[in-house]
């Protein structure tokens, strides 16, 4: 017999009514807002109601570095949050919400996968309550009205040439990378060259999701950078009275979203920066409702440990003030197997037939990728736990070579069939992490504040990712000069390089040594609060592939969607 779809799984959900989902988390039905019978937004009056109960123990899942198919880290975030039930623990789920270019792209969903789904699964990974256009229409509005003031004489002295800030949208969409505006006469604007990024890139969603109130989010509206002034001055959103009207076009996106998992396990949708380029993280306020309902929060990072955790750690810990106790980090025969060097997998085609053969030793072959992954978790202080999310074309003895590598590195493990089993598929996973964070937390920052932009990347690129140090391009070197005379040197750095490897070549597999970490481009997101360099070729906007999701996504006869997987 077939496995069902994801989509025919998630269909036939018994879903609870939302409001005893809520009161399940200790979440009262005055703090909801229902968006329908099936998802609601939480008010922001929730993050004081319920923060005089206890913290639950607060685990992040993140991942060795995939390969193009992924590794199934947000379907064992929701079967982890679903196996706590099963060992007599009440946990609550945070994750981002999907980006619509990634889902019509090569995704086709992203709500966790087989019985470890959140659900309703089309809402999830479509419109949701519109939080994603409202980060649109808002970094939108904000590039209009510098147009605008450049059109009505400029009075803040813009340099045409400087100007920073770029459209957005929710779509691969490769043409619109670079452009050039205002053609036409003299009513159609002033000309000048700029682009757009996927709103999931933006500098708004990364500030929505690193901003812990209302009157926060209006604050770093107001910091945003725009462009600069011929002598290097700073020009801001709040100089151009833009940062008002945002703030009211994410009044009601600021609010975390509030679904359930197949088994009813609550879970936080909300905010969705991307993972290779922004902070990859869910949102601060999610975090500083869910770490009050229940006896662990589990959030997703984006990527691998190298990336998504780090950042987790290093940006989002920093700026919500919670702490970590315990770290997942997702695991696949496939995935080690492609770290040999042996393999190639492509995205869209069948795995190659040899790499589905039983062969520990090639597991063991790319080990070097999960021990510094491993290391990658201790370095800020957390205990690691290796989940083994299997599927049916693994073998025992891989599972176990994998089970030997984690205990070789003093790491406890698990292998995980929640795909299949849902929650029970996860118990063993949810006992060793429940182990895990009762260990005493050691947790700690990378570096200090006070430290250079220049020092806190080559901190990240030597310690993180195993580089022999950085090179910067001269435009490079004189983005963090800039940025440093600006006032922005004491933010923390957000590292915009491949996935798909822990290097910034994404062909380099396992755990690269004797390299150096290439910033050709630095980019200033003083609102969100981070710098980022942009090493290697890494684009701010996706393009669609020879056969994109959208392409097979539909209606059918009945009005029903088809093609979301």
């Amino acid at each position: 017999m077939a496995f069902p779809p994801d989509l025919e799984i998630a269909r036939g959900a018994a879903l609870k009514p939302l409001e005893d989902v809520a009161s399940g988390a200790g979440i009262p039905s005055h703090l909801l807002e229902p968006y329908g019978e099936e998802v609601a937004k939480i008010k922001l009056a929730a993050i004081g109601e319920l923060a005089d109960r206890p913290a639950a123990k607060y685990v992040v899942v993140s991942a060795v570095t995939p390969t193009p198919l992924g590794e199934g880290k947000t379907t064992t975030t929701v079967g982890l949050g679903q196996g706590f039930a099963h060992i007599g623990k009440r946990a609550t789920v945070a994750i981002r919400q999907p980006s619509m270019g990634p889902t019509f792209g090569i995704k086709g969903g992203a709500a966790g996968g087989g019985y470890s789904q959140v659900v309703p699964m089309e809402a999830l990974n479509l419109h949701l309550t519109g939080d994603m256009h409202a980060v649109t229409a808002a970094n939108n509005l904000l590039a209009a009205m510098i147009d605008n003031h450049l059109y009505q004489g400029n009075a803040l002295g813009i340099d045409v040439h400087n100007v920073t800030w770029r459209r957005v949208a929710d779509v691969n969409d490769r043409a619109l990378r670079n452009i050039v505006i205002g053609l036409g006469g003299r009513a159609d604007g002033t000309p000048r060259q700029t682009g757009f990024d996927i709103t999931a890139a933006s500098e708004v969603m990364a500030t929505l999701a690193l901003c812990s109130s209302l009157a926060d989010l209006r604050q770093r509206l107001g910091r945003i950078v725009v462009g600069y002034t011929p002598d290097g001055t700073p020009v801001t959103a709040e100089q151009l009275h833009g940062a008002g009207s945002m703030a009211v076009l994410l009044r009601d996106a600021v609010k975390p979203n509030l679904l359930q998992t197949l088994e009813n396990t609550p879970v936080l949708v909300h905010t969705g920066p991307f993972g290779n380029i922004a902070t990859g993280n869910s949102s601060v306020i999610a975090d500083l409702i869910g770490i009050h309902t229940g006896d662990f929060l589990v959030t997703e990072a984006g990527f691998g440990a190298d990336m998504g955790a780090e950042r987790f750690f290093n940006i989002k810990c920093r700026a919500s003030g919670l702490r970590p106790d315990a770290a997942v980090i997702v695991v696949t025969v496939r995935a080690l197997k492609a770290h040999s060097g042996k393999y190639k997998i492509v995205a869209g085609r069948p795995l190659p037939e040899p790499m589905l053969a039983e062969n520990p030793a090639d597991v063991a072959d790319g080990a070097a990728n999960l021990r510094k992954q491993i290391d990658n978790i201790r370095l800020h202080g957390v205990s690691p736990v290796v989940a083994i999310n299997a599927f049916p074309t693994d073998h025992m003895s891989e599972h176990q070579a994998i089970t030997e590598i984690a205990a070789s590195q003093g790491a406890r493990s698990a292998v995980c069939t929640h795909f299949a089993d849902g929650g029970a598929g996860a118990a063993e996973l949810a006992e060793a992490v429940a182990e895990a964070a009762a260990e005493p937390s050691q947790f700690r920052f990378l570096y200090p504040d006070s430290a250079s932009l220049r020092k806190k990347i080559e901190t990240l690129a030597t310690k993180v990712y195993g580089a022999d140090g950085v090179d910067y391009t001269p435009h490079a070197a004189a983005q963090l000069d800039t940025y440093e005379r600006a006032g922005f040197g004491d933010l923390p750095v957000c590292v915009a390089k491949t996935h798909l490897s822990i290097s910034s070549d994404p062909s380099l597999k396992g755990a690269p040594t004797g390299w150096r970490l290439p910033v050709r481009e630095v980019r200033a997101s003083v609102g969100a609060g981070f710098v980022y360099p942009i090493c290697g070729d890494i684009r701010t906007m996706p393009g669609l592939g020879t056969n994109p999701a959208a392409a097979r996504i539909d209606l059918d006869e009945d009005g029903q969607i088809v093609g979301l997987s």
